[in-house]
């Protein structure tokens, strides 16, 4: 006779969390959370009432919830951290950036004519490391070709002869440990953010000296427009990706002059990368060191279509808003803060990885960084700015895309519910919220695990249905 194998532990609490009283409207929650892995739990109360005569017009208590609580989404962007939540900023991101590109949200679609590059800077080489690298056939090449097979002053070989596929773990990693200038990389990633503002604020300086003008009369004909992402490469150094576009002086509706193209915003770019520097603490007697950006800058016009010669508007988009998910860890680290040093050595992580993190807890005790919170960024590897930014004109704003988003919620909870329209009467609503705990509890991660992947599916199906029409109607039957 056969046995029945028991369920795991996770199925129980699973099963026990759905026969509970108030598990369907849990469930409802965990759906307008788009299946939130870390959810917050509110107390609290909304009132809404009309500002002219004082009538209550609508109330909503948690304590009047079968659970007690309201749900609502982390909103982390981090895909290690939610899936849902970064998914969602995914998505925001996507549309912030293409709106800038070619139009809509807010700007008009004339956008797509004005000159734009993507454009990617990089940190310079602390010390040489494993890589991934392509012939011009496209076929893997060995990452560091041996010559005459050099040795460093620690007796470890200064190259490599072995082909790196992308996902190798040995990518990014130092060929000696003890050659790698760690302090650098740290203190380069903690400047990465200043190095950026930097720039931005050289470009309208470049710009006026290309064109012989000056500054003011440049501000009467010209403005420049951006969005950056930062990314991490496997060396655990941030590199910035940024679409930077040349509008007329009241933004994107304003076509720019005739003689400003895609290369001389590309030579105004090189110009102005290659003259800033920021300045940094002298880690010994002697000059003040100063850091700048890497050799490695690549700059390709934006198009509609990548057939014309650059990179078309929806790719970059998409690799954009690819990265403004991930952080550190996908450089081999952790994405959560490090409280203790003592922690450190039993870090899942790669030793350069580790390494560098305890840099940043030892620099972090000098009194020439004290300013600097290495400490409180070192699960960062000392980069401290923010993954993603925007000029104030590029296009829509992240809460804008999300204020659109709770009101296309809201039209339909009240469509479900049958409440009548909203009219014009000026509201005014009071709330009280309180924290009251996060994450889920016993048995409800499988759940939220659910209804993530329904809504996900849910998603695939309508953009493939959407995909169709948008194909039949370009191309319609003989």
């Amino acid at each position: 006779m056969s046995t029945v194998p028991p369920f795991s532990s996770d199925i129980l609490a699973a099963v026990q969390r759905a026969a509970m009283p108030d598990f369907t409207r849990w469930q409802r929650m965990v759906y307008a959370t788009g299946g939130c892995a870390q959810p917050v739990r509110l107390h609290g109360e909304r009132i809404t009432v009309d500002a002219g005569t004082g009538e209550v017009l609508d109330v909503y208590r948690t304590a009047d919830e079968p659970t007690g609580f309201l749900l609502t989404a982390c909103g982390n962007r981090r895909a290690s951290r939610c899936p849902a939540c970064s998914a969602t900023y995914k998505d925001d991101t996507y549309h912030l950036i293409i709106s800038g590109l070619r139009g809509g949200k807010g700007v008009p679609e004339d956008v797509s004519g004005h000159p734009r590059v993507f454009a990617t800077f990089t940190a310079p080489s602390f010390g040489a490391v494993h890589a991934h690298r392509e012939g011009k056939d496209g076929k893997t090449v060995p990452c560091r070709p041996r010559r005459d097979v050099p040795v460093c002053e620690h007796g470890r070989l200064e190259s490599c002869g072995a082909r790196h596929d992308r996902d190798d773990p040995q990518v990014g990693q130092p060929l000696c440990l003890d050659c790698y200038d760690y302090q650098g990389a740290v203190l380069w990633n903690a400047h990465a953010g200043q190095l950026w503002r930097e720039f931005t604020k050289a470009m309208p300086s470049v710009f006026a000296r290309l064109l012989g003008v000056i500054r003011t009369e440049l501000r009467r004909t010209l403005r420049l427009s951006y969005a950056k992402v930062a990314e991490y490469q496997a060396r655990g150094l941030v590199h910035f990706h940024a679409v930077i576009r040349l509008d007329g002086p009241e933004g994107p509706a304003d076509r720019p002059p005739d003689w400003a193209t895609a290369p001389l915003l590309d030579r105004a770019i090189r110009q102005a990368a290659g003259q800033v520097a920021v300045p940094v603490p002298s880690r010994s007697p002697g000059p003040v060191p100063v850091l700048g950006w890497g050799d490695q800058l690549d700059v390709r016009p934006v198009y509609v279509s990548s057939d014309l010669g650059g990179v078309s508007d929806q790719r970059v988009a998409s690799y954009v808003a690819k990265y403004a998910t991930k952080g550190a860890e996908s450089a081999g680290t952790v994405d959560r803060p490090i409280r203790n040093i003592w922690d450190i050595t039993s870090l899942d992580v790669t030793e350069h990885a580790r390494r560098m993190i305890l840099t940043c807890f030892s620099l972090g005790e000098l009194p020439q960084y004290r300013d600097i919170p290495l400490r409180r960024w070192a699960h960062m590897l000392g980069y401290r700015g923010h993954f993603s930014t925007k000029s104030r004109r590029y296009s829509t704003t992240l809460g804008d895309l999300r204020q659109a988003r709770a009101d296309h919620r809201a039209e339909q909870a009240r469509l479900i519910l049958g409440l009548p329209e909203r009219d014009d009467r000026e509201t005014i609503t009071l709330q009280d919220w309180r924290y009251a705990g996060s994450g889920h509890r016993h048995g409800e991660a499988f759940w939220a695990d659910n209804a993530r992947q329904h809504i996900v599916t849910a998603r695939k199906i309508a953009r493939e249905r959407e995909d169709n029409r948008t194909a039949a109607a370009e191309c319609p039957p003989l």
